[in-house]
């Protein structure tokens, strides 16, 4: 076994640790375009919730449908095989 085939799975352990889950090596796995969805999902969701909250609740519809996005993404990489 050589030692990347040794060190991509330990990285991905710590990495899916840190996140709370397995979805972190879906890139490894073959989907780095919903893995790199996924990222980006996250990161507008951040972006969103830090957002001044004085949107007529635009805001607010926005975060939910971005958190169904998440979760929809996820069933997709879940599927997948990840």
């Amino acid at each position: 076994m050589s030692r990347s085939q040794i060190k991509l799975p330990i990285v991905c352990l710590l990495i899916g640790a840190a996140t709370g889950g397995s979805i972190a090596c879906a890139t490894a796995q073959g989907q780095p375009n919903m893995y790199n969805a996924l990222q980006s999902l996250r990161n507008a969701r951040a972006e969103l919730y830090h957002a001044t909250p004085n949107k007529g609740g635009h805001r607010e519809r926005a975060i939910s449908l971005v958190d169904q996005a998440i979760g929809e993404t996820e069933a997709g990489i879940a599927y997948g095989g990840n």
